[in-house]
């Protein structure tokens, strides 16, 4: 059997940018396919009673701190976007959009997207900031609000974050192998031991 990562992510999150920037090396050092599930961690949150941790002043002021100190672990740029939170709704409408219609350039997008919010601290909920960022990354930005005007793209992310929450899905990022779960960016030493173990039981 194929070894295979799904990462659910929301690009609102920001430890699903920091589990972004590792993944694709991680996989490719154990010979594993990537495969993105976009949802809405907004959708998410109210199906399972859950609630970002920013909600809670001391709880959020901690995880900014925590997650800058993974970020120079991994050595990759990161700061809070203006803005933040945003409401991701079109965006993860535009992004699930493009890989159903256009999944040749779904990865050009989430990298436009993903380094725009957190590399360049973009405020990408402003229509203005966001159609400057996809057109310099070579997107048209028309094209990207009629995905996310478009109904079978609003179903599919609705559909998708059900079925993420069916399989247990509570927050972004979250990560399976097989059937084993892992929630959270610092969670993937984990992910990369389940794909060796998978590797291990493979050859033997």
């Amino acid at each position: 059997m194929h070894k295979t990562v799904d990462f659910y992510f929301d690009l609102g999150s920001p430890a699903s940018y920091l589990a972004w920037t590792q993944l694709p090396s991680l996989c490719a050092r154990q010979g594993a396919t990537l495969r993105y599930q976009p949802i809405l961690l907004g959708g998410v949150f109210q199906a399972t009673g859950n609630a970002s941790p920013a909600t809670i002043p001391a709880k959020g002021r901690y995880m900014f701190t925590d997650l800058a100190r993974f970020a120079a672990r991994y050595e990759v740029p990161f700061g809070m976007p203006s803005g933040f939170p945003i409401n991701t709704l079109a965006l993860m409408r535009g992004v699930l959009g493009t890989q159903l219609r256009s999944p040749e350039r779904f990865e050009a997008l989430l990298s436009a997207l993903f380094n725009g919010l957190w590399a360049q601290r973009r405020n990408l909920g402003d229509n203005a900031v966001l159609d400057e960022t996809l057109t310099q990354a070579g997107f048209d930005p028309q094209v990207f609000h009629g995905l996310t005007a478009d109904g079978e793209v609003k179903a599919a992310l609705k559909q998708a974050t059900e079925a993420a929450v069916a399989r247990g899905v509570f927050g972004a990022p979250t990560c399976f192998v097989g059937n084993g779960m892992f929630f959270g960016q610092d969670r993937l030493d984990f992910v990369e031991e389940a794909l060796r173990q998978g590797a291990s039981s493979l050859s033997s």
